[in-house]
This record gives structure tokens, sequence and C-alpha cells, in this order.
């Protein structure tokens, strides 16, 4: 199971977090963003991660070249795009950056707006799901209506996201089968400050999971 801790502001709480178990750190670099990160700060905290963690830029609606740019200053291995990214948009971005992994969110609001994830299987290596919201892009805490999505399984890898904590962990899983999970407020005491204490939680929630799978 992948797990990604989106909105890393802090040097200290990412290499605990890598330590505690996650594979994969996601860095907001949309400027408006409470949990946004200077390409100074991004750089200094991915050159002290190991090697094996994905490092997941976050951008909404920005143009290849500041994605391209940021990539290349900053030692970035995956691009999120969060906004309204088409897929021939995802597919150049692609191509510009070939050996960088490239992940699509898309916000749901409801089942059949899962129809809209089929141009983007070409397009990209990974989906997301988020929950919706009509001003915000991310970082919500709304969940999904995970029992309406049970059936979705596309040719590419998804990670779980929207409203996803501790607490409620082995309940979405119980209803889907992503590869992977990713969490940003869920584990937070407030916008980029994490709670180490919930991402330990965190982890033992997958660990019971994990025990009961057949």
């Amino acid at each position: 199971m992948r797990v990604k801790i989106c909105g890393i502001t802090k040097p200290e709480q990412a290499a605990a977090i890598t330590a505690k178990g996650a594979n994969t750190l996601g860095f907001i670099c949309v400027e408006s963003s409470p949990r946004y990160v200077t390409p100074h700060q991004l750089g200094a905290i991915i050159e002290q991660l190991p090697p094996q963690v994905d490092k997941i830029g976050v951008f909404v609606n920005a143009a290849t070249t500041e994605i391209t740019t940021l990539v290349a200053q900053t030692g970035l291995t995956g691009v999120q795009l969060h906004g309204e990214e088409s897929p021939d948009f995802c597919l150049q971005l692609k191509e510009a950056l070939p050996d960088i992994e490239l992940i699509k969110a898309l916000r749901v609001k409801s089942a059949e707006f899962l129809e809209e994830a089929t141009p983007y299987f070409s397009s990209v290596n990974t989906l997301l799901l988020d929950a919706y919201h009509p001003q915000l892009f991310g970082g919500t805490g709304t969940t999904l209506d995970w029992e309406s999505l049970a059936l979705f399984s596309p040719p590419i890898p998804w990670l779980l996201a929207g409203g996803l904590k501790p607490d409620n962990l082995i309940y979405a899983l119980s209803q889907l089968s992503p590869q992977g999970i990713d969490l940003s407020s869920g584990v937070e005491r407030a916008p980029g400050d994490k709670d180490l204490d919930k991402v330990s939680q965190l982890f033992q929630q997958l660990q019971i999971w994990k025990a009961n799978q057949p």
C-alpha cells in the first residue's frame, strides 16, 4: 500500500513521517495555499530525504515551463496536477518530463463523474480521487462517497484522497481497492503542521487492516 502524506512544509516532520513508513511525500507548489513551500524550502527538504521516497510537487493550472523548471531546481520525482488540466496538457507534460511520475487528481462530484477519468488513462501514470469543493482544490477534509466508487478499477494505479484520517481508514479500504492513500488535513494540527501522533495512528490502523486481509 502506497502511503502519501501531502502538504509537508517542515524538514523535521518530513524526516519523521518517512521514518514512520510513508513512502511518498507531497509538497504544495501553489502560492495561494496555506501549505505552500518556496522552491528554496522544497529543495532543502528533498535534499535530506532518502532516495527511495517519492517526492511529489502539487500544482494547480500551472504552465509547463513553471513545472519543468521547479522539477529541475528541486529534485522532485513526481508531479501532481490538481486543477483543470486537460488530458492533452498531461500528455505534453509527460513527454516533457519522461522520467517523472505524473499524477492527475480528479475532484469527484459523483460516481458518474468518474467517466471523465477515462481520457487520462493514457496520458498520466497515476490517478488520485479527491473530494469536490467548488472553491478549494484539495486539503478540505471532505470525504468521498466511498460506496458509490466501489466499482472504480482503472487500468493504471490510483490513490484515494479526500477526508481520510486514522479513524475512518479501515472503513474506506473495506469499500475500495486503491493502490495507495493520500492524507493531508487528516494528520494535521494546522495547515502544513503535521501531527506525528496522528501519523503513528494511521500506520497502526494500516497494520490492523493488513492483518485482516485474506
